[in-house]
Protein backbone atom coordinates (compact mmCIF):
# COMPACT_ATOMS: atom_id res chain seq x y z
CA UNK A 1 0.00 0.00 0.00
CA UNK A 2 1.48 3.47 -1.00
CA UNK A 3 2.70 5.97 1.65
CA UNK A 4 0.72 8.66 -0.45
CA UNK A 5 -3.18 9.39 -0.62
CA UNK A 6 -3.27 12.55 -2.99
CA UNK A 7 -1.53 12.93 -6.14
CA UNK A 8 -1.73 16.31 -7.45
CA UNK A 9 -0.74 17.26 -11.27
CA UNK A 10 -0.02 20.06 -12.60
CA UNK A 11 -1.00 19.83 -16.86
CA UNK A 12 0.92 22.00 -19.08
CA UNK A 13 4.28 20.91 -19.24
CA UNK A 14 3.77 18.08 -17.10
CA UNK A 15 0.45 15.43 -17.69
CA UNK A 16 0.44 17.19 -20.72
CA UNK A 17 2.64 16.28 -23.79
CA UNK A 18 3.53 19.19 -26.48
CA UNK A 19 0.19 18.31 -28.33
CA UNK A 20 -1.73 19.31 -24.99
CA UNK A 21 -2.45 15.60 -25.01
CA UNK A 22 -2.79 12.50 -22.03
CA UNK A 23 0.04 9.77 -23.17
CA UNK A 24 -1.79 6.35 -23.24
CA UNK A 25 1.29 5.69 -20.78
CA UNK A 26 0.55 8.70 -18.16
CA UNK A 27 -3.34 7.76 -18.42
CA UNK A 28 -2.89 4.07 -17.83
CA UNK A 29 -0.59 4.65 -14.92
CA UNK A 30 -2.89 7.43 -13.15
CA UNK A 31 -5.90 5.03 -13.48
CA UNK A 32 -3.59 2.35 -11.48
CA UNK A 33 -2.96 5.11 -8.58
CA UNK A 34 -6.77 5.67 -8.37
CA UNK A 35 -7.13 2.03 -8.20
CA UNK A 36 -4.39 1.85 -5.62
CA UNK A 37 -6.73 4.17 -3.67
CA UNK A 38 -5.02 7.26 -4.26
CA UNK A 39 -6.78 10.37 -4.84
CA UNK A 40 -5.69 12.39 -8.31
CA UNK A 41 -6.32 15.95 -8.73
CA UNK A 42 -5.49 18.16 -11.61
CA UNK A 43 -3.44 21.27 -9.99
CA UNK A 44 -3.38 23.62 -12.87
CA UNK A 45 -3.02 27.40 -13.82
CA UNK A 46 -5.46 26.85 -16.49
CA UNK A 47 -8.99 28.41 -16.08
CA UNK A 48 -12.14 25.82 -15.46
CA UNK A 49 -13.10 25.50 -18.84
CA UNK A 50 -9.60 24.20 -20.68
CA UNK A 51 -8.97 22.05 -17.40
CA UNK A 52 -12.13 20.33 -16.60
CA UNK A 53 -11.90 18.06 -19.97
CA UNK A 54 -8.85 16.07 -18.90
CA UNK A 55 -10.24 15.59 -15.49
CA UNK A 56 -13.53 13.82 -17.54
CA UNK A 57 -10.91 11.81 -19.70
CA UNK A 58 -9.35 10.37 -16.65
CA UNK A 59 -12.94 9.76 -14.90
CA UNK A 60 -11.58 12.14 -12.33
CA UNK A 61 -14.57 12.69 -9.93
CA UNK A 62 -12.70 14.38 -6.79
CA UNK A 63 -11.19 18.16 -6.16
CA UNK A 64 -9.78 19.69 -8.77
CA UNK A 65 -7.54 23.09 -8.72
CA UNK A 66 -8.01 25.57 -11.19
CA UNK A 67 -6.07 29.20 -11.98
CA UNK A 68 -3.50 28.27 -9.71
CA UNK A 69 -5.47 27.97 -6.51
CA UNK A 70 -7.80 30.18 -7.35
CA UNK A 71 -10.61 27.89 -7.19
CA UNK A 72 -10.85 24.85 -5.43
CA UNK A 73 -13.56 22.46 -7.04
CA UNK A 74 -15.19 19.31 -4.69
CA UNK A 75 -15.67 17.65 -7.87
CA UNK A 76 -15.78 18.93 -11.73
CA UNK A 77 -18.93 20.84 -11.52
CA UNK A 78 -18.84 21.62 -7.73
CA UNK A 79 -17.22 24.70 -6.50
CA UNK A 80 -15.92 24.68 -2.88
CA UNK A 81 -14.00 28.34 -2.97
CA UNK A 82 -13.31 31.02 -5.16
CA UNK A 83 -10.49 34.07 -4.52
CA UNK A 84 -11.46 36.76 -6.76
CA UNK A 85 -8.79 39.46 -8.02
CA UNK A 86 -9.76 43.39 -6.98
CA UNK A 87 -11.52 44.77 -10.40
CA UNK A 88 -9.28 47.83 -9.75
CA UNK A 89 -6.22 45.79 -9.38
CA UNK A 90 -7.01 43.90 -13.12
CA UNK A 91 -7.19 47.64 -13.75
CA UNK A 92 -4.03 48.67 -13.04
CA UNK A 93 -2.15 45.52 -14.06
CA UNK A 94 -3.92 45.84 -17.64
CA UNK A 95 -2.31 49.68 -17.62
CA UNK A 96 0.77 48.25 -17.11
CA UNK A 97 0.59 45.62 -19.84
CA UNK A 98 -0.15 48.75 -22.19
CA UNK A 99 2.89 50.46 -21.47
CA UNK A 100 5.08 48.07 -21.55
CA UNK A 101 3.41 46.92 -24.49
CA UNK A 102 3.61 43.15 -24.22
CA UNK A 103 0.87 40.30 -24.55
CA UNK A 104 -1.21 40.00 -21.41
CA UNK A 105 -4.40 37.80 -20.68
CA UNK A 106 -6.98 37.80 -17.68
CA UNK A 107 -9.28 35.10 -16.30
CA UNK A 108 -12.90 36.06 -14.81
CA UNK A 109 -14.86 33.41 -13.48
CA UNK A 110 -16.60 32.76 -16.84
CA UNK A 111 -14.33 33.34 -19.74
CA UNK A 112 -10.53 34.62 -20.79
CA UNK A 113 -9.82 37.53 -22.40
CA UNK A 114 -6.71 38.95 -23.48
CA UNK A 115 -4.79 41.91 -26.01
CA UNK A 116 -6.69 41.03 -29.01
CA UNK A 117 -9.96 41.22 -26.67
CA UNK A 118 -10.28 43.21 -23.52
CA UNK A 119 -13.49 44.61 -22.06
CA UNK A 120 -12.41 48.47 -21.44
CA UNK A 121 -16.31 49.27 -20.49
CA UNK A 122 -17.08 45.88 -18.20
CA UNK A 123 -13.97 45.31 -16.06
CA UNK A 124 -14.80 46.72 -12.93
CA UNK A 125 -18.19 45.04 -13.02
CA UNK A 126 -16.44 41.26 -13.97
CA UNK A 127 -15.34 38.45 -10.83
CA UNK A 128 -11.76 38.24 -12.06
CA UNK A 129 -9.46 35.37 -10.82
CA UNK A 130 -6.06 35.84 -12.66
CA UNK A 131 -3.70 38.26 -15.02
CA UNK A 132 -0.61 37.61 -16.83
CA UNK A 133 1.84 38.78 -19.02
CA UNK A 134 3.91 37.55 -21.80
CA UNK A 135 7.00 38.79 -23.21
CA UNK A 136 10.40 36.67 -24.95
CA UNK A 137 12.14 40.42 -23.48
CA UNK A 138 13.68 39.11 -20.09
CA UNK A 139 14.53 42.97 -19.70
CA UNK A 140 10.88 43.54 -19.69
CA UNK A 141 9.90 40.68 -17.71
CA UNK A 142 11.73 42.23 -14.82
CA UNK A 143 10.89 45.32 -15.48
CA UNK A 144 6.95 44.36 -14.92
CA UNK A 145 8.10 42.18 -11.95
CA UNK A 146 10.38 44.83 -10.14
CA UNK A 147 7.00 47.41 -10.58
CA UNK A 148 4.19 44.81 -9.58
CA UNK A 149 6.38 43.47 -6.25
CA UNK A 150 6.41 47.10 -4.71
CA UNK A 151 2.49 47.36 -5.22
CA UNK A 152 1.67 44.43 -2.26
CA UNK A 153 -1.24 41.76 -2.03
CA UNK A 154 -0.63 39.91 -4.88
CA UNK A 155 0.76 35.87 -5.60
CA UNK A 156 3.29 36.07 -8.67
CA UNK A 157 4.32 33.26 -10.39
CA UNK A 158 4.93 32.12 -13.67
CA UNK A 159 4.13 29.13 -15.97
CA UNK A 160 7.04 29.18 -18.00
CA UNK A 161 9.78 31.12 -18.51
CA UNK A 162 8.69 33.71 -20.80
CA UNK A 163 5.54 34.50 -18.75
CA UNK A 164 4.31 36.18 -15.50
CA UNK A 165 1.12 35.05 -12.99
CA UNK A 166 -0.52 37.18 -11.05
CA UNK A 167 -3.30 35.87 -8.11
CA UNK A 168 -4.21 37.46 -5.29
CA UNK A 169 -2.19 37.26 -2.26
CA UNK A 170 -2.38 33.58 -0.47
CA UNK A 171 -3.78 31.99 -3.49
CA UNK A 172 -1.20 29.06 -4.83
CA UNK A 173 -1.16 25.53 -5.66
CA UNK A 174 0.31 24.38 -2.18
CA UNK A 175 -2.70 26.48 -0.11
CA UNK A 176 -5.05 24.64 -2.47
CA UNK A 177 -3.57 21.45 -2.12
CA UNK A 178 -3.40 21.89 1.62
CA UNK A 179 -7.03 22.54 1.33
CA UNK A 180 -7.43 19.33 -0.61
CA UNK A 181 -6.29 17.40 2.04
CA UNK A 182 -8.34 18.87 4.57
CA UNK A 183 -10.98 17.70 2.32
CA UNK A 184 -10.17 13.90 1.79
CA UNK A 185 -8.86 13.79 5.30
CA UNK A 186 -5.04 13.12 4.91
CA UNK A 187 -1.82 15.86 5.63
CA UNK A 188 -0.16 17.20 3.22
CA UNK A 189 3.03 15.11 3.97
CA UNK A 190 0.81 12.22 2.21
CA UNK A 191 0.64 14.63 -0.98
CA UNK A 192 2.81 14.16 -3.87
CA UNK A 193 2.79 17.71 -5.97
CA UNK A 194 4.11 16.93 -9.81
CA UNK A 195 5.14 20.36 -11.63
CA UNK A 196 7.34 22.22 -14.32
CA UNK A 197 7.02 25.94 -13.14
CA UNK A 198 7.18 28.08 -10.96
CA UNK A 199 3.10 28.06 -10.13
CA UNK A 200 4.09 24.48 -8.72
CA UNK A 201 6.91 25.19 -6.87
CA UNK A 202 5.25 25.95 -3.66
CA UNK A 203 3.63 23.03 -3.59
CA UNK A 204 6.71 20.66 -4.45
CA UNK A 205 8.13 22.18 -1.58
CA UNK A 206 5.40 21.90 1.20
CA UNK A 207 3.83 18.24 -0.34
CA UNK A 208 5.17 15.40 1.24
CA UNK A 209 6.73 14.15 -2.09
CA UNK A 210 8.02 17.18 -4.61
CA UNK A 211 8.66 15.78 -7.93
CA UNK A 212 10.10 18.42 -11.00
CA UNK A 213 9.46 17.11 -14.54
CA UNK A 214 12.54 16.88 -16.50
CA UNK A 215 11.79 19.83 -18.45
CA UNK A 216 11.05 21.79 -15.28
CA UNK A 217 12.79 25.53 -14.88
CA UNK A 218 16.19 24.87 -12.83
CA UNK A 219 14.67 26.45 -9.70
CA UNK A 220 11.77 23.76 -9.71
CA UNK A 221 14.36 21.09 -9.97
CA UNK A 222 16.27 22.48 -7.12
CA UNK A 223 13.43 22.43 -4.86
CA UNK A 224 12.02 18.96 -5.93
CA UNK A 225 12.88 16.29 -4.16
CA UNK A 226 13.19 13.79 -7.04
CA UNK A 227 13.57 14.50 -10.69
CA UNK A 228 11.22 12.52 -13.39
CA UNK A 229 11.25 12.11 -16.97
CA UNK A 230 9.51 14.89 -19.51
CA UNK A 231 6.38 15.21 -20.42
CA UNK A 232 7.74 13.78 -23.93
CA UNK A 233 9.36 10.97 -21.86
CA UNK A 234 5.81 10.01 -19.73
CA UNK A 235 7.29 11.41 -16.92
CA UNK A 236 4.27 11.22 -15.01
CA UNK A 237 3.58 7.93 -15.44
CA UNK A 238 7.32 6.84 -14.32
CA UNK A 239 7.18 8.99 -11.46
CA UNK A 240 4.07 7.03 -10.29
CA UNK A 241 5.28 3.90 -11.07
CA UNK A 242 8.61 4.20 -9.19
CA UNK A 243 7.99 6.63 -6.32
CA UNK A 244 4.25 6.49 -5.50
CA UNK A 245 3.21 2.60 -6.53
CA UNK A 246 6.96 1.37 -6.34
CA UNK A 247 5.79 -1.51 -9.08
Amino acid sequence: MSQYRLLALDLDGTLLNDRQEISEMNAEWVRRAREAGIAVCISTGRGFPSAVPFAEQLRLDGPLITVNGGEIWRSPHELYRRTLLPADMIIRLHDLALRQDVWFWAYTTERIYNKDGWIEEDAERSSWLKFGYYTEDHGVLEQILGEIREWGGLEITNSSPFNIEINPAGVSKAAAIEEVCRMIGCDISEAVAVGDSLNDIAAIRACGLGVAMGNAQEEVKTAADVVTGTNLEDGVAHMIRQYVLKA
